[in-house]
């Protein structure tokens, strides 16, 4: 499946910028596609994957595609000339993108991965269930959501069959650290994990990937 990333290495925001980068492109290209802004024109919300995702990777504005949003991304690149960020201007000097196939998928070795921003993985519900628990469940029952964000990546790439090999996932996280997420406080996650999984640098697993959480790259 076709990878797209877009960046933009003159220009530095602060992670928490992710979501207005969408906000911006969103209604910048609003017309073409569902994908940039994961919305219907009947106002319904696209409830699988992501397949355009907005982040700050170290400092640098960087646009993800995956798939039909990859493609899309290329066909929209020569069209973006500025950023507008809170109003604040800044002009396009340099832009990089990068457009290539994207292994994704089981694979027979373990690779380990870290998080390049927090992991959001807990919603209201959950993370009532989570408060509750001893360490050892709240370790647990973040393995087990872990797990689901890779299968939902792995159906989004078409890399996923039930009668494939189990999926192996083992964490090792951080501290929780509240995040800010819609003016409500939730909880994100640092660290790495391994998995017997192939995923491209960049792309996010758990809540809010569109809006540049749970961005993941490659250790080993």
């Amino acid at each position: 499946m076709a990878l797209t990333t877009i960046t933009f290495p003159e220009i530095h925001l602060q992670p928490r910028d992710a979501h207005k980068l969408r906000g911006y492109f969103g209604e910048l290209f609003r017309a073409h596609s569902p994908l940039l802004h994961n919305h219907y024109e009947d106002g319904t919300y696209r409830q699988q994957y992501p397949l355009v995702q907005y982040k700050v990777l170290d400092g640098t504005p960087t646009l993800v595609g995956l798939g039909d949003g990859a493609n899309l991304l290329v066909q929209l690149f020569l069209h973006i000339r500025e950023l507008d960020i809170d109003g604040r201007h800044y002009a396009v000097q340099a832009k990089h993108i990068v457009h290539q196939p994207a292994p994704i998928g089981f694979c027979a070795e373990l690779h380990r991965y870290r998080f390049a921003t927090r992991w959001m993985p807990l919603n209201q519900e959950n993370h009532r269930e989570y408060q509750q628990l001893d360490p050892a469940g709240q370790r647990a029952q973040l393995t087990r959501i872990l797990t689901n964000n890779l299968v939902a990546l792995l159906k989004a790439a078409g890399a996923y069959a039930p009668d494939l090999p189990r999926l192996l996932v083992h964490l090792a996280l951080g501290e929780p650290v509240v995040t800010q997420f819609k003016n409500q406080p939730m909880l994100g996650f640092g660290g790495e994990f391994i998995a017997n999984v192939l995923v491209p640098d960049g792309l996010g697993l758990g809540k809010s990937v569109a809006r540049g959480f749970g961005a993941v790259q490659r250790v080993d």
